[in-house]
């Protein structure tokens, strides 16, 4: 029982601070107005976020997130930042709004920059997304499965529990969405080590595993 009770209650922001190793330096490559960084932002010495849109980068920096900023094309970074130029290099939520091709190009060019680790978000498989709050750029244009991940060197986890219960946003497909939450958040121990049954990914790729 305390085994399951400890699985439990690891969050998807413990999972990711775990993935990111513990860094001296992080870029978040489509850090958007609220990254998941956040939640454990002062134990990174220098943290940059990088976005598209610049509103998203104007409320970042109201919360105080990261230490700078940079509102660019993703698909340019390495223009700015050279190789191994950052302990992790984590997209969150980010190449699913690429079309597929484009998107390997920048998960290239982030595992260049990354000295230690390269961090990926992503839904399990392709989930519509449209445009919302003004942002052209939130619509997803891509899928990407455990297959795909684990083809290009990633260890992958299973992340927001069981895939059929969450939809666009990763809100629940049912009401009360609360307690279809709960139901969601008591999958998630089952899922972890089950990836192509979970609703989102959260892939880790070391350096010394580049091609």
């Amino acid at each position: 029982m305390r085994k399951w009770l400890r699985r439990w209650l690891v969050t998807y922001y413990d999972e990711l601070e775990r993935a990111t190793g513990f860094p001296e330096s992080l870029l978040d490559v489509g850090c958007g107005a609220d990254s998941p960084v956040r939640h454990f932002r002062r134990r990174i010495p220098r943290l940059v976020g990088v976005d598209g849109f610049a509103a998203s980068i104007e409320a970042s920096r109201a919360k105080g997130i990261h230490d700078d900023y940079i509102c660019m094309e993703l698909r340019c970074i390495d223009s700015v930042f050279p190789e191994r130029s950052f302990d992790c290099v984590l997209a969150s939520d980010v190449i699913e709004h690429f079309p597929k091709a484009q998107a390997m190009g920048l998960i290239r060019k982030m595992e260049n920059i990354a000295a230690r680790t390269t961090v990926i978000f992503t839904p399990n498989g392709f989930l519509p997304q449209g445009e919302h709050g003004g942002n052209t750029l939130q619509r997803h244009q891509s899928g990407w499965s455990v297959d795909d991940m684990l083809a290009l060197g990633y260890t992958v986890i299973g992340i927001n529990g069981w895939k059929p219960l969450l939809g666009e946003f990763a809100l629940p497909r049912w009401r009360p969405a609360a307690l279809w939450r709960i139901v969601s958040r008591l999958t998630q121990p089952l899922v972890r080590a089950h990836p192509r049954q979970a609703f989102q990914l959260l892939c880790i790729k070391n350096a010394d595993k580049k091609a």
